[in-house]
């Protein structure tokens, strides 16, 4: 192959690759864009060749399906919104580095091609698991993400995790290298072949284990979206027009799931247009004492669980006794609400330090029940890292204000009284396998709230794809709720249960999906990962040798 062609082939079969993610969604031309990659490799004349192959195809991978972090930056002042397109070109030539490491690991190591693909795969696993934790990480669109197009495939992430789906989508691409590629002999091209059945035969396990849902009693989930864009959300005054739309579309939800009970009796008077009529006043945070007789027509329905987006109530709700008041006002006796907002840190004098960027849970006598604090934050999103130099030249942080956010402590079950236990992941902590809930303490479910606003078409859907990589991981059903979508109920088998499009305002109201059982990938984590790339990595060293 020309030296010339090589780099080009390159770029474009990483870039045809970026087409399996969603919204597209077409896994098998990435399958085919992967099967030109391993060809790439194996056809490479040296490994410097090969570096330089595996780079260009993360760089065509990444810049592809990263487009989303651009639209990001139109949304700020502080920065040129054309520097949007300098970060996504920068962030991808990093993170192509993974890739370029894969490529001379699999070119390097072995010489056959049988023992190349399996090496390929496991090297691949590897530069994925570090682009999870190296810098902070950015775990974005493993390349395991295509098989929740294909049927029964995304479920084996119940053992192997992302990381070994991404395992398979090379083995299966390098399986169709081998079946094609020129003087290949029969062993070769049976080998091939054999891969393409054990990963049909992995979707047919697959789908045997994605089995119906029982629900029983379980509380209603209710997710509101209230469809503020990122362009409206900070305009001078409009923190009460938001709210409004938040409370009304809640009251309305609970309205028609039955009684409220007499607290949100009032509250669930709402105007023409959805909102809260603003003659309804809410009670005092102590209005409702804790012996006060339940409404009987609250008692036909069952306990609601409320969710809000991420920072979807303004102010410092913890000192705020009247906003907390006018949150519970629209609940039923036994309702709560799961909301984002912000927590302050104060210094000795009292003044605020530092943020945290945390969830809520409230309940309908406006008592504070549980906080959960954001622990993975994104550089230059919530806090500037190297403050002093990244302001020198120019960069600051893509969220208004000045002050950086606290990390919490890290996943942590919050006890729900009379509800299931929940686990919370804020935004993009969702991404990172093997790190969104307290094994010691599992929880039933995951609240995941995001601001997708910011991401235009592509960032919403491709952040749903891996919360549904997390519940088949974890084997525990996930609720997202977003302002502009893609809000959604996500069963324990990854399933969309029900969503509310980008772009549009509603509510979902469905019934908690229950847990399944621990999965393999739940207790040993990354451990599972590490045995199938091991094996893997083992069995090419072997074919490699032997077929040198």
């Amino acid at each position: 192959m020309r030296s010339l062609l090589r780099p080009f082939l390159a770029l474009a079969a990483g870039a045809l690759a970026a087409l399996g993610f969603e919204p597209v969604n077409a896994w098998p031309v990435t399958l085919l864009a992967v099967a030109g990659f391993a060809a790439l490799i194996d056809l490479a004349p040296r490994r410097r060749d090969a570096a330089l192959v595996g780079w260009l195809f993360g760089l065509g991978l990444f810049a592809f399906s990263l487009g989303w972090i651009a639209t990001a930056f139109t949304f700020q002042a502080k920065m040129p919104p054309a520097l949007g397109w300098v970060a996504v070109v920068g962030l991808s030539m990093f993170l192509a580095l993974y890739v370029a490491l894969a490529a001379v690991i699999a070119r390097g190591l072995v010489t056959a091609s049988i023992g190349r693909v399996l090496v390929l795969a496991a090297a691949w696993m590897l530069g994925e698991w570090l682009r999870g934790w190296v810098l902070s990480g950015f775990a974005w669109n493993p390349l395991g993400a295509v098989w929740l197009g294909a049927p029964g495939v995304g479920q084996l992430a119940e053992f192997c995790g992302a990381l070994g789906l991404s395992g398979l989508v090379v083995l299966a691409g390098g399986g169709l290298w081998l079946i094609v590629r020129p003087g290949a002999d029969l062993v070769d091209r049976g080998f091939g072949v054999l891969l393409g059945l054990l990963v049909v035969l992995g979707g047919v396990i697959g789908e045997g284990r994605n089995r119906e849902t029982y629900f029983g009693d379980n509380p209603t989930l209710i997710v509101v979206q209230p469809n503020i864009g990122q362009d409206v959300k900070y305009e001078p005054g409009a923190e009460e027009a938001h709210l409004q739309t938040y409370l009304g579309l809640t009251a309305t939800a609970l309205t028609n799931l039955g009684s409220t009970g007499e607290i949100g009796a009032a509250a669930a008077d709402t105007s023409g247009d959805g909102t809260l009529n603003a003659e309804a006043e809410a009670p005092p945070a102590e209005a409702t004492p804790a012996n006060q007789p339940v409404n009987a027509g609250a008692l036909l329905r069952p306990r609601a669980l409320v969710l809000w987006s991420e920072s979807s109530v303004f102010g410092l709700v913890e000192e705020d006794a009247a906003l907390r008041a006018r949150l519970a006002a629209v609940l039923g006796p036994t309702d709560l609400l799961l909301f984002g907002g912000v927590a302050a840190i104060r210094d000795a004098r009292g003044e605020v330090t530092e943020l945290t960027n945390s969830l809520f849970v409230l309940d309908a006598k406006a008592r504070i029940l549980g906080r959960y604090d954001k622990a993975h934050l994104v550089p230059l999103g919530e806090y500037v890292p190297a403050r002093a130099l990244m302001t020198a030249i120019g960069l600051a942080r893509l969220a208004p204000g000045d002050l950086d956010f606290r990390p919490g402590p890290g996943p942590r079950t919050l006890t729900l009284p009379g509800a299931p236990p929940v686990g919370v992941q804020i935004c993009y902590e969702i991404i990172f396998p093997g790190a969104v809930i307290d094994a010691a303490n599992r929880p039933a479910w995951i609240a995941n709230i995001s601001n997708d606003a910011w991401f235009g078409p592509s960032g919403p859907p491709q952040h749903l794809a891996q919360a549904r990589l997390r519940a088949i991981e974890e084997g525990l059903p996930v609720a997202r709720a977003t302002p502009t979508g893609v809000s959604a109920v996500i069963d324990a088998h990854g399933n969309v249960l029900a969503r509310e499009p980008a772009g549009g305002m509603g509510v979902i109201t469905a019934t908690l999906p229950p847990p399944l059982p621990e999965t393999l990938f739940a207790q040993a984590g990354h451990g599972s990962s590490l045995v199938f790339g091991l094996l893997m990595l083992g069995g090419g060293l072997a074919l490699g040798r032997r077929r040198a």
